[in-house]
């Protein structure tokens, strides 16, 4: 029977995780092991200036009190003790489009397993005015993971899956889709006089692509993109051999 590791970022309690074990049960052995509390936009961190508790919550559900990529790591260190056949990780409330994916922590979940040689998957659903519904995004996640567990996936990538809120028509292969982003910084005074700062959400202009993850979810479908690890631009490599600082490589 397969041995599937489930984690995510909004923590071990969160409604996401449940739905998404309980979707992936018929498929495997299904193990949790997540932050003990949100670690939500944490990225791909690693805890390394102090040391890490694992607590069993409930039978095959632990948290630790680190990040998603610690909660990989530690589960298949001291949980699994072994390398599982697959990772999933979410299911996130919200969605992880084009460059949040850099920021995401479920991502990363996923991400970790990738660098790891262990087909990974990320799974996200739209945050609807604070209103999530997880059986889609739940049902989209264990389709795919059959999928991936029937046929394997490419070496050193993995899969970011987002699904819409209700009801979607079923699935497209997606790239990244590109926004012009706008960081908000909210400037407050705290009591004593002294200023402090919350950084938003953001504003975003998305734009236009047919095959993107952003039109593929407004088109009501379930977004499913292949990531890797991987942030070589390859397109500017002529660009930094033609530097006159940089030697030329040799072909031999």
């Amino acid at each position: 029977m397969p041995q599937i590791l489930v984690t995510n970022d909004d923590g071990v309690a969160s409604e996401g995780i449940r739905a998404l074990a309980e979707a992936l049960a018929p498929l495997g052995e299904v193990t949790i092991v997540a932050p003990v509390q949100e670690a939500s936009a944490i990225g791909h961190a690693l805890t390394l200036r102090r040391p890490l508790r694992l607590e069993r919550v409930a039978p095959a559900i632990y948290s630790v009190d680190g990040t998603p990529t610690d909660c990989v790591n530690v589960a298949i260190s001291h949980v699994l003790r072994g390398k599982p056949d697959l990772i999933v990780s979410g299911i996130n409330k919200g969605w992880n489009l084009g460059d949040d994916v850099t920021y995401s922590g479920t991502v990363s979940g996923a991400l970790e397993g990738a660098l790891l040689g262990i087909p990974g998957i990320a799974v996200s659903t739209q945050n609807n005015r604070n209103q999530f519904d997880f059986e889609p995004a739940a049902r989209a996640a264990r389709l795919v993971a059959e999928a991936v567990l029937e046929r394997g996936i490419p070496r050193l990538a993995f899969l970011n899956v987002n699904a819409p809120f209700g009801p979607n028509k079923g699935f497209r292969a997606t790239v990244q889709a590109k926004r012009n982003h706008v960081t908000v910084v909210d400037k407050r005074i705290d009591p004593r006089g002294r200023p402090y700062y919350w950084i938003e959400e953001g504003e975003n202009a998305w734009e236009p692509h047919d095959r993107s993850d952003y039109q593929a979810v407004r088109d009501g479908y379930v977004s499913v993109t292949p990531l890797q690890p991987d942030m070589t631009a390859h397109d500017a490599l002529s660009y930094v051999e033609g530097l006159p600082l940089v030697t030329p490589v040799e072909v031999r």
